[in-house]
């Protein structure tokens, strides 16, 4: 397992990317168009736009690259899957309008990419976390080798989940 990133991810819209490549921005409704899930967008090649509870602040956010399929935590109240192919070896992570920007390489290969919550309707209830603050949501992104397949939502708990669920664009 190599670990991209394990700390507190600064955001502001509740959004944060994972972009590959050197390609752009996703466009919010393009991202998500066609899944079943709004959590995780994969629909956009070389790109993921990830929905959090919070608008503005900081989350918990750990990014893991793996050589298999994870066994699920049942820690997390939310779970979805996607597949996600990488533009190219560079990758950035941050927050939309915020950091750390993270900066690392990605074999390019076709992943899976399980995108994980707790404290989704926490999150959307605080709002915004300042400064050093206490985290109320927490997220973990895994992606390891495999064949392309439909996106599935796996776990949901959440008001906050549900309404992303219905909001993803078809």
């Amino acid at each position: 397992m190599t670990t991209i990133f394990d700390g507190r991810m600064g955001l502001t819209f509740g959004q944060i990317y994972l972009l590959t490549g050197g390609v752009d921005w996703p466009d919010f409704d393009d991202a998500r168009r066609g899944q079943v899930n709004g959590l995780c967008g994969a629909a956009q090649p070389g790109r993921l736009l990830l929905m959090t509870g919070l608008h503005t602040g900081s989350v918990g956010l750990r990014v893991e690259r793996l050589d298999a399929e994870p066994a699920l935590d049942d820690q997390w109240e939310e779970v979805v899957e996607v597949s996600f192919e990488p533009a190219g070896s560079a990758l950035r992570l941050h927050g939309l309008d915020s950091g750390p920007f993270v900066k690392a390489e990605l074999p390019v290969v076709s992943y899976r990419a399980r995108y994980c919550a707790t404290g989704m309707d926490k999150g959307k209830e605080v709002d915004v976390v300042q400064g050093d603050e206490p985290v109320v949501d927490h997220y973990l992104l895994q992606l390891w080798p495999a064949e392309p397949a439909p996106d599935v939502v796996r776990k949901q708990t959440s008001a906050t989940a549900a309404y992303w669920h219905q909001e993803q664009c078809g």
